[in-house]
């Protein structure tokens, strides 16, 4: 039990603090606006970069953007939330049903996966040339998340023993 009651804290504080970052991004909108509209206009990569035709100047384009990255934060938010849930109804389940009740917490790891190694590190990192930025580079942060997300996925994925009675 105290194995799979670990699991269940950490899904709830990964759940905690997705929606934490969700919520800044709504409440503090501009300012991670500004980092959105920065990266994919690629205005402070090196100059003689090559790249430079990639970047995107229109302001509903940058917006959008920005939209969805804060819906993919409240979809694994929520997924992580709602498998958090999941986790802690199956507690005194067989190990077959606690491993099962697994899936939409998963999903949730998935999604934020997704996002920071996907959204940030691939697209923003390296389509947009973020790590030429020093003022606009938030691969360290992007890598940040995906290390705790893998790693709750492995952590998460582990399969569970019969509880004893």
């Amino acid at each position: 039990m105290p194995i799979r009651l670990s699991r269940i804290l950490l899904m709830l504080a990964i759940t905690l603090w997705l929606a934490l970052v969700a919520f800044g991004n709504i409440t503090d909108y501009g300012s991670n606006l500004a980092f959105v509209q920065h990266v994919l206009a690629m205005d402070t990569i090196f100059p003689d970069a090559r790249i430079h035709y990639r970047a995107i100047h229109a302001p509903w384009l940058q917006q959008s953007a920005y939209l969805l990255i804060i819906a993919f934060e409240i979809l694994a938010a929520v997924l992580c939330g709602v498998g958090s849930w999941r986790l802690w109804r199956a507690r005194t389940s067989s190990a077959a049903a606690f491993h099962r009740a697994k899936r939409v917490a998963v999903l949730g790891l998935g999604a934020g996966v997704l996002l920071w190694l996907g959204g940030f590190m691939a697209i923003g990192g390296e389509w947009f040339g973020m790590w030429m930025s020093s003022q606009w580079n938030g691969l360290e942060s992007a890598f940040r998340f995906v290390v705790v997300l893998l790693l709750a996925l492995v952590y998460l994925g582990q399969r569970d023993d019969e509880l004893d009675r």
